[in-house]
């Protein structure tokens, strides 16, 4: 079992293990409020609960084999999000029982592609390793991430209630590695 993100790079981006050097930026995307608003109840994070988000982000490799990943822009070496795949334990109705896809880049950093880029490797990663279908969550409001949900394979699953709200599920049945 794989127990730290294998490195993966994109022509932009370079996708590795989250380090502890990172929390500063992991707490400064989370407190951002343009890049929170489509994500939970909208609300920006602590540097408490973004502490817990690190610590969540590299247990879970540990545990489970996957993750998520920092992602770096190649150019700047910057910062700019994460990617990736987890198990959140989400208080859903219906409940969750696939591994659940994420995305989450910092304002400056959205609308570039590079969430399509990163999430391209990640899945392509997720098709060889993993052997399971995916899913994701989406507020209804979240048009961009709709469709890079789309482009990237996955398909309307119904909707689940989060934080008592309607978010859309889609689902990414396991791609043949090659395809």
């Amino acid at each position: 079992m794989q127990i730290s993100a294998p490195q993966l790079e994109t022509p932009r981006l370079l996708l590795r293990a989250f380090r502890l050097s990172d929390f500063e930026a992991l707490a400064a995307t989370w407190q951002d409020p343009e890049m929170v608003r489509h994500i939970g109840n909208g609300e920006p994070q602590s540097r408490e609960m973004s502490w817990g988000r690190l610590l969540r982000y590299v247990g879970h490799w540990q545990l489970l084999g996957y993750g998520y990943w920092a992602c770096i822009e190649k150019a700047s070496g910057t910062f700019i999000g994460s990617i990736g795949i987890q198990q959140a334990q989400r208080l859903c109705t219906p409940a969750l029982t696939l591994p659940e896809a994420g995305w989450s880049l910092r304002p400056f950093a959205q609308g570039k592609g590079y969430a399509r880029e990163g999430l391209s490797a990640v899945l392509a990663w997720a098709d060889q390793a993993l052997a399971s279908d995916i899913c994701c969550i989406i507020g209804p409001d979240n048009q961009p991430s709709i469709r890079l949900a789309l482009a990237q394979g996955f398909q309307p699953g119904g909707s689940v209630r989060y934080h008592d709200n309607a978010v859309a599920l889609y689902i990414r049945r396991q791609q043949s590695p090659g395809l």
